[in-house]
């Protein structure tokens, strides 16, 4: 239900902010439309106002319905998702973009982390943001011509990185009086090993001190967004799987409960508990991987194979259920690839033994180690108030002290039905995001235990439903509505209902959230992804200044930022 626009609505144009209600509106969560000459009004408004305190913008994007025209209101779309951490309640504004004048304000004076969001829908989509702070392109180069998810763009189309137009970092910062040294620039990646990823960091330093730095992302953008329109909606759960390839089922959950919403279907039991002790073994992997990988940036590599055993047995569990690894697509819509292995159970109880005394060794080793205190103590912190404010979600809020975690605020799957805490630490440091990976890894693995301590269901792995689900083989072979089914599906896809909704789950950076849109066709017209690492590596060039490389380095493992992900 949309409820009622508060009071301070009142004061604007009448009009200027209208809640979508009634046949074809949105249904999934409360959704304004918004005249673009009251919105960065109305913005600092929901912010700061106590009857909404809207204080988390989730997310910038663009939409495009070039049928619609600007005589319809406007071909665009500039789509801003809201939280409120005090409330819990979510809001969708939706701000029509005429093509002949396709400029929206800026609202990175309320929310730091509209930054990268509004670059990247100008990038996108070419909506201009009036008054943001360095608008240009940041997930293609500036040889680029066009705006790649605009419906006319050619999904085919390449454009070649000239010389003249490789990307220039702008370093401005004033000159210190006191100052010693002379100021460099060192550049760090695209190919470095510090980097974690396809990704570039240019700063200035004066002696051993980063005085502004810059970052380039996009050498790997794929525009799997883009890619998304072009399949069935079964076939975009592989690009999923290339998001956060650390741990890729929980991607697949993401998008596959995103679309059953849609579709209204129900995943049977043995699936959803499956679904939800395979996706807390894929956060102990990929939180083991982030921790592991901070303490090489450090210099602790025995750290390293320890945590890295964890994750190669857990890729065992995950083979025996779909047959891969890295990026397993093991999710169907409607439940699972296949059903789970006789032995399942028995592997995962093997694991539970298996993991902590990896977990504990790593723990006595660095908890009280004087050089890992030195690197990661106090080294680019963050306040909560500072987190929400640059959109982090996931680990680096609650290592802030922020208890924001999806599962508990907004459980899904079977999260609440077992007993399990949110684990916060307060120094937003590298230390304390270290520190709350740990706590995490053994609350999942106390996840776990109570889900396998209660049996498995019986009844299917997937949904009885041919339309959704492909029927079994050997009736394929043996019935002919089985193999109309089958065909029908393979060809055209699944029919999804037009409508829209955006599903999120606590991916392992954070909330993972998809906002898919179908126009009845078996092929999405727009699945926009939630990356939870992207607003949190734009703040890295600030939480950086005025450390060292050396603490920069510390700094980009602990956060965890996954270059698919990221650049998606």
């Amino acid at each position: 239900m949309q409820p009622e626009l508060p009071g301070f609505v009142a004061r604007f144009p009448a009009g200027s902010v209208v809640a979508l209600t009634g046949p074809g509106a949105p249904v999934d969560q409360p959704t304004w439309r918004v005249s673009r000459d009251v919105l960065l009004e109305l913005a600092g408004e929901l912010r700061s106002s106590p009857e909404t305190r809207f204080d988390l913008l989730l997310e910038v994007f663009g939409m495009d319905y070039p049928d619609r025209g600007d005589a319809g209101g406007g071909r665009f779309e500039a789509v801003y998702h809201l939280y409120s951490m005090s409330t819990g309640r979510r809001l969708r504004l939706k701000v029509p973009v005429p093509e002949s004048d396709p400029v929206v304000p800026s609202v990175v004076s309320v929310w730091k982390g509209a930054n990268w969001f509004e670059r990247e829908a100008w990038d996108m989509f070419g909506i201009r943001f009036s008054g943001h702070p360095d608008l240009r392109r940041i997930l293609t180069h500036d040889a680029f011509q066009g705006h790649a998810l605009r419906k006319d763009y050619d999904a085919a189309r390449r454009w070649i990185l000239t010389e003249d137009k490789i990307w220039q970092p702008k370093l401005e910062a004033p000159e210190r009086a006191d100052s010693m040294f002379e100021r460099m620039t060192i550049n760090i990646g695209p190919s470095h090993p510090a980097m974690h990823g396809t990704f570039r960091m240019v700063a200035l330093v004066d002696g051993e001190e980063i005085v502004t730095s810059e970052i380039e992302v996009g050498y790997l953008h794929r525009c799997m967004e883009k890619m998304s329109e072009t399949h069935t909606w079964q076939q975009v759960i592989p690009y999923t799987d290339r998001l956060n390839y650390c741990s890729s089922f929980l991607n697949n959950v993401g998008y596959c409960r995103t679309v059953e919403s849609l579709l209204g279907v129900e995943v049977p039991p043995k699936a959803v508990w499956a679904r939800t002790i395979l996706s807390e073994f894929s956060r102990i992997m990929d939180h083991v991987v982030a921790n592991g990988s901070t303490l090489v940036d450090c210099g602790a590599l025995t750290n390293f194979w320890y945590l890295y055993q964890v994750r190669e047995e857990i890729y065992g569990l995950l083979e025996s259920v779909c047959g891969a690894r890295l990026t397993v697509s093991a999710c169907r819509i409607g439940g699972l690839l296949a059903d789970l292995p006789p032995d399942f159970e028995a592997r995962c109880r093997k694991l539970l033994a298996h993991i902590p005394q990896f977990i504990d060794d790593v723990e006595t080793l660095v908890d009280k180690n004087r050089i890992w205190l030195d690197r990661s103590v106090g080294v680019a912190a963050i306040t909560g108030e500072e987190a929400v404010n640059w959109s982090f979600t996931g680990p680096c809020l609650r290592a802030a002290g922020v208890a924001y975690d999806v599962r508990k605020a907004h459980p899904y799957d079977l999260y609440d039905t077992v007993d399990w805490e949110v684990p916060i630490l307060h120094g937003g440091d590298v230390h304390d995001r270290f520190k709350v990976r740990m706590l995490e890894i053994r609350q999942s693995l106390s996840i776990i235990r109570q889900l396998l301590d209660r049996g498995m269901p019986e009844g299917p792995f997937v949904v009885d439903d041919p339309h959704v689900a492909l029927p079994p083989k050997d009736a394929c072979y043996n019935q002919m509505e089985s193999m109309i089914y089958h065909f029908k599906l393979i060809m055209d896809g699944i029919q999804v209902p037009p409508g829209e909704h955006y599903g999120f789950v606590e991916g392992a950076n954070g909330e993972l959230g998809y906002y898919c849109v179908s126009d009845g066709s078996g092929k999405p017209y727009r699945v926009r992804v939630r990356p939870p690492c992207f607003p949190i590596f734009s703040a890295f060039p600030t939480m950086i200044r005025g450390a060292s490389i050396s603490d920069a380095i510390a700094t980009l493992g602990g956060l965890n930022v996954i270059a698919g992900e990221l650049e998606r």
